[in-house]
């Protein structure tokens, strides 16, 4: 296991691994499953990382983003193609949170919020650019 793996929490936990293998490529590694048509937790592979998924818990407090209202972060996921991995997914049923755009730091990417309630930031490089020019772009769009 990686030094860092993302452990989310989902509610509809089997149909959420077939949705981020179907349309983000995830591929399963383990599952522990538990009685009642439960599951303790899947490993899925995305590339050369791992995220662990678990199924809604809420009597131990252990509650998905749908249960929440929303989340503060997101998934990075880079891939060859962004514009064709952005509109599969919202095709599948994720939500447009931010539109593919080309950055100022030399990535294509856009944002989406999946049918479990986690945003994903889906990317592609472009380019290198330098520290000093990408950290002038931010002053501008930032305000600072």
């Amino acid at each position: 296991m990686p030094t860092l793996a993302p452990h989310i929490v989902v509610r509809d936990l089997v149909r959420a691994v077939q949705w981020y293998a179907d349309v983000l490529g995830a591929r399963e590694v383990s599952r522990v499953p538990l009685p009642g048509d439960k599951v303790l937790t899947v490993e899925l592979a995305f590339g050369d990382t791992s995220v662990h998924l678990s199924d809604e818990f809420p009597d131990m407090g252990i509650v998905s983003p749908l249960t929440l209202g929303g989340t503060y972060g997101a998934l990075q996921l880079t891939t060859d193609d962004v514009d064709t991995l952005f509109e599969r997914a919202v095709d599948a049923g994720a939500e447009v949170f931010h539109p593919v755009a080309d950055m100022f730091w030399g990535d294509r990417q856009g944002q989406v919020v999946d049918p479990f309630g986690h945003r994903w930031n889906l990317s592609q490089h472009l380019r290198d650019v330098p520290s000093e020019e990408i950290a002038a772009e931010a002053a501008k769009v930032f305000g600072a």
